[in-house]
């Protein structure tokens, strides 16, 4: 299935329906009162969360949706039946924008959970409102009020717990996939990851958490260079960073620092959250390199090879710590 995780779409709420002119009309009674019904309320666009979408592949071939006007009013004092209402699902994480003016109308996070981001515009009033002592006879009712119509940014923000962060090639899939059930692609290629891979760690006593894994940043991402602006909004979401750092590279520190200014310029915010460091593909190194790398990188919160499962296991047990801080108290 395609990944498609940003569209604008055109929606339009429903016209409300027109109220009515109409006098009571009985047997021996020539002149009744008036007795037009209200219009009825036009229907809303709602927008819903569904945790069985991934994408927003449909929204990308429909472009613009409506929702039904409200039924006039007729005579009887009947009022007209409202129109239904348009839902529009959208996969849980998305953040529902006016593209005009940028407010926010919707973060839909929990499955089901929905928001309106167009109102149906209100029925009109029958001529039973305008009846009073000097005019019996009222030949006034209003229109309906139009509904809402907007263009909506619609953003998918994956939900995950941990965010992987590293330069292309670093190993970010290699551990996705050593830590989870997901099957990312991998080869010894930059960009290899071409769309987010969420994965589910298990951990003992029920616990669990989910990692997402986006493609790798390179200098300029943030200003959208290579893939990285299109997928950062992707980590956005998450409590944890994990920075993974290719070790077989001598630039660990360069690398650190790039990935860190990047997040800084496209969300500052991105760096006031937990974050652990990871050199990776240790498998690598030589028995005297080791020695030398092990004080070398004393920074770092571990050492490990995603492509063995060395030194996984105390990294997760970190991650743990800051997700679960109640637990391990």
């Amino acid at each position: 299935m395609k990944f498609v995780d940003e569209v604008t779409i055109e929606v339009t709420a429903g016209t409300g329906g027109s109220g009515c002119i109409s006098f009571r009309r009985e047997k021996f009674v020539s002149k009744g009162g008036p007795d037009g019904g209200d219009g009825g309320k036009g229907g809303d666009i709602i927008s819903q969360a569904d945790e069985n979408l991934g994408t927003l592949l449909d929204l990308q071939y429909r472009k613009h949706y409506r929702a039904q006007r409200g039924q006039h009013g007729s005579g009887g004092n009947k009022t007209g039946e409202s129109g239904a209402d348009t839902i529009i699902r959208v996969p849980q994480g998305t953040l529902i924008t006016d593209a005009e003016t940028g407010e926010v109308l919707a973060d839909l996070i929990d499955d089901r959970q929905c928001a309106v981001v167009a109102r149906g515009g209100k029925g009109g009033k029958g001529n039973t409102h305008f009846k009073s002592a000097t005019h019996q006879t009222p030949r006034k009712a209003t229109d309906g009020m139009p509904g809402e119509k907007r263009k909506l940014n619609i953003e998918l923000r994956l939900i995950a717990d941990v965010g992987l962060v590293g330069l292309p090639n670093a190993g970010k899939s290699t551990f996705l996939k050593q830590v989870s059930a997901a099957e990312p692609k991998i080869a010894a290629y930059p960009f290899t990851t071409l769309h987010p891979q969420l994965g589910v760690v298990t951990r003992s006593g029920f616990r669990h958490f989910t990692v997402a894994d986006i493609p790798g940043i390179i200098e300029g991402a943030s200003r959208g260079k290579g893939l990285g602006l299109q997928f950062l909004r992707h980590i956005r979401r998450t409590s944890v960073l994990l920075i993974i750092i290719d070790g077989q590279q001598d630039n660990a520190e360069e690398q650190l620092a790039a990935l860190l200014a990047e997040l800084r310029e496209f969300d500052p915010t991105m760096l006031e959250r937990p974050r652990l460091v990871l050199i990776n593909k240790i498998d690598l190194w030589d028995k005297e390199l080791a020695a030398v790398n092990k004080n070398r990188f004393n920074w770092a919160d571990a050492l490990a090879s995603a492509h063995t499962g060395e030194g996984i296991e105390p990294l997760l047990e970190k991650l743990e710590v800051i997700l679960f801080p109640a637990e391990n108290q």
